[in-house]
Order: C-alpha cells, then structure tokens, then sequence
C-alpha cells in the first residue's frame, strides 16, 4: 500500500515522502496515529498544493532575509568595554549582546542565528556571520572601543 507522510517518523519517512509498506502497518499504525493517509488521488493533489504553497513561502522569506541582509550589512554595531593594561578587553561579546543590540535596532534575530567563530575580545571591527535563512548568510560588523 501506498502512503502518504503527513508526519516525519524516525526511520520511516519524511513529511510530504511518497512510500510503499505494508497494509497492516499501514492501516495499524501510520494512519490510525496519524502519520501517514492512504494515496489516493485526492491526497495526491493536496500533497502537491501543500509543497507549491511551501515553496512560495520560502521564496517570499528568502526575499524578505536578503533585503534584511542588506540592511544589517550596512550597520556596525559598537560595543563600549573595559580595558586593562596594554588595551586588554575584560570578558568578551556574546551572541546574547549582539542579539540584543539588533533589537534595539529594530532587527528581530535569535541568538542562535549569530554565528561566532571565535570570542570576540579584542579592540577594533570583527566580523560575525548571522544565518538568517539556511540560504541566506549575511556578515555584520562588531567594533568594540574603549
């Protein structure tokens, strides 16, 4: 029998994934817990409605990361820090700061987005990658200053 993925299972398939198993399984398991329906013509068409309607989402939020990407490449964010002797940077910039730092911009990036190579603590302009979207990767400019 032919079914549908509705769900992603461990092992078995992905959501969206066409896939030939047996019937027992299929009516006992994937269909009664609801992780897959039957192929049918029907669900064929939906399927296929569902993954333009995706792709047209993820068209329009590349998009809409690239104008933000843009944007952000453009700023330089700067950070005040305290320094030591020979201009020695006391603790670091973390991914939380910069995160904060974007909203007070008015730019709404999670922490986990901010791609920190290396600690930044050192005087001066170090780049940081922000994953924006899985395709889209943009560089923001970090300077920290006395």
């Amino acid at each position: 029998m032919k079914v549908i993925f509705i769900k992603d299972l461990k092992g078995q398939g992905k959501k969206g994934e066409i896939k030939e198993v047996k019937d027992g399984y299929a009516n006992n398991f994937l269909i009664k817990n609801g992780y897959a329906v039957a192929k049918t013509k029907r669900s064929t068409e939906i399927l296929d409605n569902q993954n333009n309607t995706a792709a047209l989402e993820e068209t329009l939020e590349i998009k809409e990361c690239e104008r933000i990407k843009k944007e952000l490449e453009k700023t330089k964010l700067t950070f005040k820090v305290k320094t030591g002797k020979m201009d020695q940077v006391f603790g670091q910039i973390s991914s939380k700061q910069i995160a904060s730092e974007l909203k007070n911009k008015g730019y709404d990036i999670e922490k986990k987005k901010i791609k920190l190579s290396s600690p930044i603590n050192t005087l001066g302009i170090t780049n940081v990658d922000l994953a924006l979207h899985k395709k889209v990767l943009a560089t923001l400019k970090i300077e920290l200053i006395k």
